[in-house]
């Protein structure tokens, strides 16, 4: 797998049927390595690690209702309250960042309502909180530590 624009992280792989799998610590098992579960693995342990986000309080890879249809976002982060902090949107790598991807997310947080929002390539990381009395959001250089939200 390629080098990422994320710290350094050290990862349980398996190989089986000449299939390489990383081991997700959310989802306590072994998933099939792709170029998108590389970004997405990266980067809850950028959520776990460099902004303290209680491991505990993390979601990956769960199924939603999106006006009828089934969706599934890569990473969501709950509040202790329960309600949701930040979406998160994985892409390979190889997947430039575009409009439509923001699109992607946006509709997303129609239904889930987090305060803020995260899109990453694994190369290029966008970062957006959420202002809902005036309907806009605002782009950031990064996401607030656990600690500070």
């Amino acid at each position: 797998m390629v080098s990422l624009n994320f710290p350094t992280y050290q990862f349980r792989f398996k190989n089986s049927e000449n299939k390489i799998s990383i081991f997700d610590r959310i989802r306590k098992k072994f998933v099939i390595l792709t170029p998108e579960e590389w970004v997405r693995q990266h980067t809850v342990a950028y959520l776990i690690h460099e902004k303290k986000y209680p491991q505990s309080l993390i979601n990956v890879e769960k199924l939603i209702l999106l006006n009828g249809r089934r969706k599934r976002y890569d990473i969501v982060v709950f509040n202790s309250d329960g309600s949701i902090h930040l979406i998160v949107e994985c892409k390979a790598n190889s997947i430039p960042i575009t409009q439509s991807v923001f699109d992607q997310i946006a509709q997303y947080n129609l239904e889930l309502n987090a305060n803020y929002l995260m899109i990453t390539n694994g190369l290029h990381h966008f970062y957006c909180q959420m202002r809902y009395k005036e309907q806009a959001y605002h782009f950031l250089k990064d996401i607030p530590e656990y600690s500070n939200v």
